[in-house]
């Protein structure tokens, strides 16, 4: 209740001491390393309480942390999803070594407009019937909490990184870790 009151409000909140800015920091961080990763993994929670994950093509985030993925209406995740809408969504991208964990709440919805704004032409590969196709459907993931861990770029500074801490005896810096609440 707390976060959507404050979601609503946003405009007229007055944060002390640049709270606002440096969550919105944050928010701008996460969205930006996950836009180029386009391929995660939801885990769901099935009906007897095991743990399922499988790969999702995230199709845009939102700036209020609103994920979205395209998925068919019968997939088992979305009866999972209606069972407990709690989710986790890892991003991995190990060129640029950057690792996400995002923890919300998802639910299934079937939303022609928000349909027509999200849709790609790839995506007649899973849904040959388009975007009319009746068994599409879309998973709103509404993001609670996040944590990335984002190196430094390019194997030859992680190198000499390591080197310097093996040579001072100093722990390696493996770069920014942060956690984001929504």
């Amino acid at each position: 209740m707390k976060r959507q009151l404050n979601r609503e409000l946003l405009g007229f909140v007055v944060y002390i001491g640049g709270k606002r800015n440096r969550d919105m920091e944050k928010h701008e961080k996460l969205k930006g390393l996950v836009k180029d990763i386009k391929i995660a993994m939801l885990t769901t929670i099935d009906n007897d309480g095991m743990l399922r994950s499988r790969p999702m093509s995230l199709s845009k985030m939102e700036d209020e942390g609103v994920m979205w993925f395209f998925t068919q209406a019968n997939a088992p995740k979305t009866e999972e999803i209606e069972h407990d809408g709690h989710v986790n969504i890892n991003f991995m991208d190990r060129d640029s070594e950057t690792y996400i964990s995002v923890s919300g709440h998802a639910a299934t919805i079937k939303d022609q407009n928000k349909i027509e704004e999200l849709w790609s032409p790839v995506l007649k590969a899973w849904f040959p019937k388009g975007k009319e196709d009746e068994n599409i459907a879309l998973i709103r993931v509404e993001v609670d909490k996040a944590e990335y861990w984002d190196a430094p770029s390019g194997k030859l500074k992680q190198a000499i990184g390591m080197a310097k801490a093996a040579v001072t005896g100093q722990q390696y810096e493996a770069g920014e870790n942060k956690k984001i609440d929504y």
